[in-house]
């Protein structure tokens, strides 16, 4: 099973990218993020016509998850547990169903945070926490469990092309990147680092300054896997090339295969 995540920064400019990616890499299962679009306006005829089942999850010119799979999706949940205030459309999962059994998958857009010192940054904090909440109570179930997503955190210093230009952006800061950890330390591997611990992996490059250019980017996309999906865990991918398509998004598809069949 192929697994992809992706931030397209707004589905309606990239749907043209989405279908020539899925041809070339033929994913099973796409968790989408920053559709910035309302359920209604989500592209569905056409992403149907790609060959998927089509859960979504949007919010009116921001943010906004999906999941595409080519197997239909079940036991969907719309929302991160937690704060039922909480109306940021961020958090969407589901389970899909093969010969061998279930694997539960869920798009993450987890909060920016920026700037530093602002009820922002505090709400990036607080949601970090509720996933892990969430996380836990998931693993309990013991199944194959693929979170994926945009973190908008930069794990660590070999995940950043130019560290120092980060040290006060909420993606980079000691209290960001240790509640990351703690995600991790509940017993999930990242896959991308599973598979190769070598530096200028990069799934973010900015629009200014030439960053995609100078290769001068930022690993904040990721793929987490509980152990039942370590176990499955085949190979792991960054498709770099994308980000030099003509228009397009900042961040770039990246990937998991898991042996589940």
């Amino acid at each position: 099973m192929r697994i992809a995540t992706w931030n397209v920064n707004s589905i309606k400019q990239r749907l043209e990218h989405l279908a020539t990616f899925v041809k070339s890499a033929e994913p099973d299962v796409v968790c989408l993020q920053e559709l910035k679009c309302v359920d209604e306006a989500f592209p569905r005829a056409e992403v149907e016509a790609l060959g998927y089942n089509v859960v979504t999850h949007g919010q009116k010119a921001y943010n906004g998850v999906a999941i595409l799979s080519k197997r239909p999706l079940e036991d969907v949940r719309r929302g991160l547990p937690g704060d039922e205030a909480d109306e940021q459309a961020r958090y969407l999962e589901g389970i899909v169903s093969t010969d061998a059994g279930v694997v539960r998958i869920a798009s993450i857009y987890l909060p920016n945070g920026n700037p530093i010192g602002t009820p922002k940054f505090d709400y990036k904090l607080a949601w970090m926490d509720r996933l892990k909440t969430h996380a836990r109570h998931l693993l309990t179930l013991e199944e194959p469990l693929v979170l994926c997503g945009d973190y908008n955190v930069i794990p660590d210093p070999q995940d950043a092309a130019d560290p120092a230009a980060w040290v006060n952006d909420a993606l980079y800061q000691p209290t960001s990147r240790a509640k990351f950890r703690e995600l991790l330390n509940l017993g999930f591997g990242d896959a991308v680092r599973a598979c190769s611990d070598q530096p200028g992996l990069y799934s973010f490059w900015d629009y200014q300054a030439g960053a995609f250019q100078r290769n001068n980017g930022i690993r904040i996309d990721h793929l987490l896997l509980s152990p039942q999906a370590q176990d499955k865990l085949k190979a792991a991918s960054i498709r770099k090339e994308v980000r030099g398509w003509d228009k397009p998004s900042d961040h770039v598809p990246v990937m998991v295969d898991l042996d589940i069949d």
